[in-house]
């Protein structure tokens, strides 16, 4: 060939969804600073050790309701605890309701929702009836009634019940995406060529329409945590000796401690805002990067 010929550029090879939002992700400061924050919550939640070396439940009465001092930076509680040590160690249980409770809510959701989707016909009716009988009650009150009959402690009933009344939310948002995917033209054409249902749910409608479902997900991780708190703090949810911010905040919510140490209300109460703060600027985040619309 000649050598006055100019090479001509490459086409650039088109991005898929996932690569697409993750280079708007990398981009978007709001990811990145909530990416940042919720990786720490998250090292210090599984090794608390690394920040706080004090026990937790060690107390001494005579220091209670003393302000923070060289060495015990938050101060003391009612019973004389570390509350820097017992706010960085409260991290785990918190975090922890949150994670599982949305792990849960989004597995149950997206298998009911996504089978009633795709079957549609009497398991989709059944699906529609059943999310409107579980809208009709309230979160808080229908967790307040469920762990109020259960003896068991620790975060499992709380996990347990806040799935059971959460997931239909999820799975409206699955079979809404499922609904969508199964008519576009690949489908037809896998369901043309012979694939069964297990080969068009898993190859093909699953990876385009579990996006919403982990947005949504997302979201739902932080009002967890949130929701723990409250039932904590109403006394149905994490008792002691459990440690977390939600019992943590209802131990100081006497009107007369708060106003003579406000530092052991504060310090808990400002982790959690910063958590679920945290955990909601991800899933907007993911939201935006994800859903073509709003790009």
């Amino acid at each position: 060939m000649g050598g006055g010929g100019v090479a001509q550029p490459e086409p650039a090879e088109p991005r898929g969804l996932w690569t697409d939002a993750w280079h708007d992700l990398r981009r978007n400061p709001v990811f990145v600073v909530s990416a940042l924050l919720i990786l720490f919550l998250t090292v210090i939640a599984l090794w608390p050790g690394l920040i706080a070396t004090q026990d937790p439940q060690r107390c001494e009465l005579g220091r209670s309701l003393e302000g923070p001092s060289p060495g015990h930076w938050f101060g003391f509680d009612t019973q004389g605890c570390d509350v820097y040590t017992r706010t960085v160690h409260g991290a785990r249980a918190s975090i922890a309701v949150g994670v599982c409770a949305t792990l849960g809510v989004a597995l149950l959701g997206s298998v009911v929702g996504g089978l009633a989707g795709f079957f549609g016909g009497f398991w989709d009716g059944l699906l529609s009836r059943l999310t409107d009988v579980f809208f009709g009650v309230p979160m808080v009150l229908g967790a307040i009634v469920l762990l109020s009959m259960v003896t068991l402690t620790g975060i499992w009933p709380v996990v347990a019940v806040i799935a059971a009344l959460s997931w239909p939310g999820i799975a409206r948002i699955a079979r809404g995406a499922v609904l969508t995917a199964k008519e576009h033209d690949y489908v037809q054409a896998a369901r043309a060529l012979g694939a069964g249902t297990p080969r068009l749910l898993l190859r093909h409608i699953l990876p385009n329409a579990i996006a919403p479902v982990i947005v949504m997900a997302t979201i739902m991780l932080g009002t967890f945590v949130a929701l723990e708190a409250t039932l904590s703090y109403l006394g149905v949810g994490l008792k002691p000796p459990n440690v977390s911010w939600g019992v943590d905040i209802s131990a100081a919510s006497d009107g007369m401690q708060f106003r003579n140490a406000p530092h052991i209300l504060l310090y808990p109460a400002a982790a959690l805002s910063v958590t679920v703060l945290a955990f909601i600027m991800l899933g907007d985040a993911v939201r935006d990067a994800l859903d073509p619309k709003l790009r």
